[in-house]
C-alpha cells in the first residue's frame, strides 16, 4: 500500500509517501505545498490545492491521511488553518483517495508509543523507520509520522479482520 500523510497548514502543509507492507515501511518521497504569504487567502488555497494534485500525480498514493486540525489560542489563526485542512482534505478526495483522519495524540502514540511525545521524539522516529528521510523539515517529518500511523492502524485492522473470519469449512475426502 502506498500512503499519503498530510499535515496541513496554510503557509506550508508538509506531505510524505511511504510504501508500507507486512513488517516493512519504505520511504518513497516527503516536501511541503507552500503557498505565497503575500497573496490573498483564495491564491493561497488555489496554491496548496494545486500543489497537492501535483503530489498526487507525481506518486500515485493509494490512500491519504491527514492529521486533524489543533485549536489554537487565536481563533483567525484556526480558521485560517482549517480552511487549509479543508483544501488538503479536498484534493485528497478529488484525485479519488481514500482519507483517514488523525488526532495529533494518535499519530505520536502510533510512531513512538506515547501520545505526548515531543516534536523531536516523533522526527527521531520518523528517521530510524525511514532512514531515506534523514534530511527532512520538520511539516514533511509531521507528514511522514501521520503516514507511518495510517500504516499501521491499517494493518491491524486487517489482521483482526482475518482473525474474526472463520475458516472455510474443509470436506471430508
Amino acid at each position: 500500500m502506498r500512503v499519503l500523510g498530510l499535515d496541513p497548514g496554510l503557509r506550508a502543509t508538509g506531505w510524505g509517501v511511504i510504501e508500507a507492507g507486512p513488517g516493512r515501511l519504505r520511504h518513497v518521497a516527503c516536501g511541503v505545498v507552500r503557498s505565497p504569504a503575500d497573496a490573498p487567502l483564495a491564491r493561497r488555497l488555489d496554491a496548496l490545492f494545486e500543489g497537492l494534485l501535483e503530489v498526487v500525480a507525481r506518486h500515485r498514493p493509494d490512500r491519504a491521511a491527514v492529521e486533524e486540525t489543533v485549536v489554537n489560542v487565536n481563533a483567525a489563526s484556526s480558521l485560517k488553518l482549517g480552511q487549509a485542512r479543508g483544501v488538503v482534505l479536498l484534493a485528497a478526495a478529488r484525485a479519488g483517495l481514500e482519507v483517514a483522519e488523525y488526532a495529533s495524540r494518535t499519530v505520536k502514540q502510533a510512531v513512538t508509543g506515547t501520545g505526548s511525545a515531543g516534536k523531536e521524539q516523533v522526527a527521531a522516529m520518523v528517521r530510524a523507520l525511514l532512514p531515506g528521510a534523514l534530511e527532512a523539515g520538520p511539516d514533511a517529518m509531521d507528514a511522514l509520522a501521520v503516514a507511518i500511523c495510517h500504516a499501521h492502524v491499517s494493518q491491524t485492522r486487517t489482521r483482526l479482520a482475518r482473525a474474526r473470519t472463520p475458516p472455510a469449512p474443509v470436506e471430508a475426502p
